[in-house]
């Protein structure tokens, strides 16, 4: 080999074709798609701890995104499954160092409000529905219903306080009084949570905010329920380039995943499952 040969520099060789579209692709930025009635049952379409901190846990893995995108669609539901599913995101954001965008879809509302205030942004689009920081129990009185029917009530308790809510008895004004004390209490975990979280943010008074009504997130950026409006693809794409990917976290679809169909008391649950979704949405006209 001549000198002139040895000094000659060795061509690179070139990248596999995977290594390629990697180094010309934009950032990946995993999104967690949290939609539905949040509640402690184990039902496709419910949003719980347990449901939901798999697909947390997978979206927080990702090294290096440069945030992490939730999408919240809920009119609400379980006050403790909720405040278990803000606090798990706060926990991951924490522990990896990573920044929270909350999106919100048709409604952020009572205990998707909740979740939606674990994100370091909430971003909606302005017909999204936000707030309704409150808390609701409903029951149904059924007393004059079984005298019509001839049927009577037996009912027998160890304690006294055993047969709170019973719809089949008139209701007791001290059990009005202890409803209303579990309601207040839950509220005030509601509030500490959403002021700790947005509290100086907020642009009007907790007289107006906690009052259980929501708005259009229009309105919810002038009061500072929400930081800003749009939707995670215009907002990811502008943020951090045309070239970004979004990955979706979803939950892997094994036959028990699948709706279930069929007859007598599975029938029926499934039916009265479908119904109380479609109640808890229509209390916000949707």
């Amino acid at each position: 080999m001549t000198e002139t040969a040895a000094a000659m520099p060795t061509a690179t060789a070139p990248l596999p074709w995977y290594r390629r579209m990697i180094a010309r692709g934009g950032p990946v930025i995993p999104v967690v798609r949290l939609q539905g009635v949040i509640s402690a049952e184990q039902r496709p379409g419910r949003l719980n701890i347990a449901s939901v901190n798999p697909l947390l846990e997978k979206a927080f893995a990702f090294k290096a995104a440069p945030v992490v995108a939730i999408v919240v669609n809920s009119p609400g539901g379980s006050a403790v499954q909720s405040r278990l599913i803000a606090q798990r995101i706060r926990q991951l954001a924490d522990e990896k160092n990573k920044k929270v965008l909350v999106f919100v879809e048709d409604a952020a509302a009572s205990g998707g409000y909740f979740i939606a205030t674990a994100g370091d942004e909430i971003i909606a689009d302005p017909s999204s529905l936000v707030g309704s920081i409150g808390v609701i129990f409903s029951s149904f009185g059924l007393v004059e219903a079984i005298d019509k029917l001839g049927v009577t009530r037996r009912l027998y308790t160890a304690g006294r306080n055993k047969s709170l809510l019973d719809p089949f008895q008139p209701e007791k004004e001290e059990d009005i009084a202890r409803v209303k004390q579990l309601g207040s209490d839950i509220h005030e975990v509601f509030i500490d949570y959403v002021r700790d979280r947005r509290g100086e943010r907020f642009k009007v008074g907790e007289d107006v905010l906690y009052t259980g009504e929501f708005w259009t997130a229009r309105r919810g950026l002038e009061m500072g329920l929400i930081d800003a409006l749009g939707d995670v693809y215009s907002t990811l794409r502008e943020r951090f380039g045309k070239t970004v990917k979004l990955k979706t976290i979803a939950p892997r679809r094994g036959w028990f995943a699948l709706p279930r169909f069929g007859l007598g008391a599975d029938a029926a649950a499934e039916a009265i499952a479908r119904i109380e979704d479609r109640l808890a949405w229509s209390r916000l006209g949707l």
